[in-house]
Formats: C-alpha cells, structure tokens, sequence
C-alpha cells in the first residue's frame, strides 16, 4: 500500500505486487505457462509444424522464464518494496526484460552444444540467436509491463475497498453513539436512585463497550471477545427494554479461538434490537445462531420483523460494512444474506474459520 509520499511500506502486504514466494503464485504461474504454451502451439500448427514437439518447447522455455522471474521476485522482494512506485517498477520490468534475453541467449548456446548436437535435438532450438533475443526480449517487455500495470490496478482497487471499509467503520461507530449513548445515560440516571449496585455495572459496561468501539483493532479480534462485545451490548439495553427483549444465543457450537472482524455480531445485534424489537410495543426475541461445518464458521441472527426494517439507512449501513470487510478479509469465501422471511428479518454469515488474522484477499 503507498503511503502518501508515494512510497511502499517496508512490510510484505504493502508492495503492490503479489507474493511470488507463496505456493499458490507458483501454481498460478505454472498453469498460466500451460496454458500460453497451447495458445503458441494452436496458433503456429501448420502442415510443417508438428503440434506436439512445439508444445513441448514452448512449455520448456516458458516454464524457464515463469519460474526464475518469480524466484527472482520472490528474493528481491525486500530491497524492491524500499523503492518509490516508479523506481520499484523500473527496476522490476528491467530486471525481468534483461532475463528473458539472458533465458533465450542460453537456449540458444544450450542448442549450439556437442551434447545437444550428438543427441540430434538441434533442429529444436533456434538457428539464429539475433532474431530470437529480439523477438523473445520484445514480447516479454510487452507482458511484463501490462502485467505490472494489471498488478497496480488490482492493488489501488483493493486500497480503495479497505479505506472505504475503515470509512464505513468510522461512520457506524459514529451512528451508535448519539442515541444508544443518550438512551443509556437516561437509564443510567434512573437506575442510581433506585439500584446503585446495577447502575454502577451499567457504567461499566458502557465503558466496556465503547472502549471496543473506539478500539484501533479493526483487523480480527478472537470470536469469545465478540461474543462478550455484542452480550455487553444486550446487557445495557436490557436496563432500558426489560421483558420487552428476550436474546436467545445459541452459539455453543462457535470455535471461541477463531478470529473475525471487530465489531462484526454488535451492530447487527443493535440492528435487530433498535429496527424489530423496539418499534413493538409487545416487544419480541432476537435470536443469534452460530455453528462451524468444517471449515466454515455461520452465523444467523433474526428478529421478529418490522415494517420499517428494510427501509432504514442504518440497518443497510451496517450490512454493507460488515459483507464489504469479510469480503475484504475472505473474498468469495465469505457470504453475507438478509431479508425478510414470512414474520422475521434474517442476516446470515458465513465464512472461513481461521485461528490467524488472515491476509487480505486477491
């Protein structure tokens, strides 16, 4: 990520380019040679071309270029993630242009060779070694500087999507405080006469809460510290609504250790309770349903419904917020659902159950 002095961060997540030492960018290199190899093969096939000997010597050489460029990335990635974006770009599509030529200088010299020769595998490589460098070192700066380009966009898109999710955070956590925050000192001050013992632990959890509000840990924190998040959260407003809100938490099958999204479960809690219970006069029960199949964690948390819950800003606010940072966090491996079904308004997560703060997705 470039701070905005245009400059990278030195930590890995900051340079704009993927990381070439993961596995998954190997086979992702691997399967993109193949596949470019066929197309060459598709597109020279002729009556004097055998398709299969072409397809082996392309996917030789490809292979040669694909693999030592992401070795080399992979090593100099540090010292690269030190650069400006340009300089850092320079120097990525010289250093990849020179070994192309370097690649295709030594197929050349590796046909010219007694073993090759003796071997009769001659006719395989090249016959000039001018318009061979060319033509390879041409194509490959072609590639190397749209796949530079492809690698920045990519990287300024996920950016933006992260800014405007820590955006979204700020602009919830703002929407919480006033009323929550009034609703909570009225019934604070009413409980001090009557019950000093209960308003001093609504004091307390008040604390408690908009400490994890303010909190700068907006990357994971674990479930159980969620879970007491969002149980903080009901506690306070049960003082206000009494028997009015029932929560009924049915979470015994959620991995305590796993690691989401701060602030994720409180505001849809808040939603279902300010947006279905609070409009009824006869109140009702929110419900919030957790279980882990496999390796996905789903949570459901419904409410009885409300004819205005569809319709107000803050409920689609913190919707948004919460599926574009699992999102975020997860990619297509996460799902975020909500609507009304028959006398109830759903929201249902899912995602990855990861004990470890999980990198951004690609």
């Amino acid at each position: 990520m470039a701070t905005s002095g245009g400059t990278f961060r030195g930590d890995a997540d900051a340079f704009y380019l993927p990381d070439f030492c993961a596995s998954r960018a190997a086979f992702a290199i691997v399967l993109i040679v193949e596949l470019t190899a066929i197309v060459l093969s598709i597109a020279r096939q002729s009556a004097s071309v055998d398709f299969w000997g072409e397809l082996a010597r392309s996917s030789l050489f490809l292979l040669w270029v694909g693999l030592v460029g992401a070795a080399l990335l992979c090593g100099l990635r540090p010292g690269l993630a030190r650069l400006s974006i340009v300089r850092g770009s320079v120097a990525v599509l010289a250093m990849l242009t020179v070994m192309v030529a370097a690649i295709s200088a030594a197929v050349f010299l590796l046909g010219r060779s007694a073993f090759v020769a003796g071997a009769g595998g001659a006719a395989f490589f090249p016959a000039r070694l001018g318009p061979f460098v060319l033509r390879n070192t041409a194509i490959g700066f072609v590639i190397c500087a749209v796949a530079l380009r492809y690698f920045y966009v990519t990287h300024q898109w996920r950016r933006n999507i992260e800014l405007g999710a820590t955006a979204r955070v700020h602009a919830l956590q703002a929407r919480i405080r006033p009323h929550f925050l009034f609703n909570s000192m009225n019934t604070i001050a009413s409980l001090t006469r009557s019950d000093p013992a209960l308003a001093e632990q609504a004091v307390q959890d008040l604390a408690d809460l908009f400490r994890a509000s303010l909190s700068d840990r907006h990357q994971t924190i674990t479930l159980a510290e969620e879970l007491e998040i969002a149980r903080t959260y009901q506690r306070i407003e049960q003082l206000r609504l009494g028997e009015r809100l029932q929560v009924a938490w049915n979470v015994g099958g959620l991995p305590p250790d796993a690691r989401v999204p701060g602030l994720l479960l409180q505001p849809l809690l808040e939603n279902a309770i300010y947006h279905g219970i609070e409009p009824r006069p006869a109140g009702g029960t929110v419900t919030i349903t957790g279980e882990r199949a496999a390796e996905l964690i789903s949570v459901v948390v419904r409410n009885p419904v409300s004819e205005r819950q569809n319709e107000r800003e803050g409920n689609r606010l913190a919707l948004a917020n919460t599926r574009e940072r699992l999102a975020l966090l997860y990619g297509e491996r996460s799902l975020v659902k909500a609507g009304r079904f028959d006398e109830e308004y759903i929201v249902t997560l899912r995602f990855p159950y990861t004990t470890s703060a999980p990198p951004a997705a690609g």
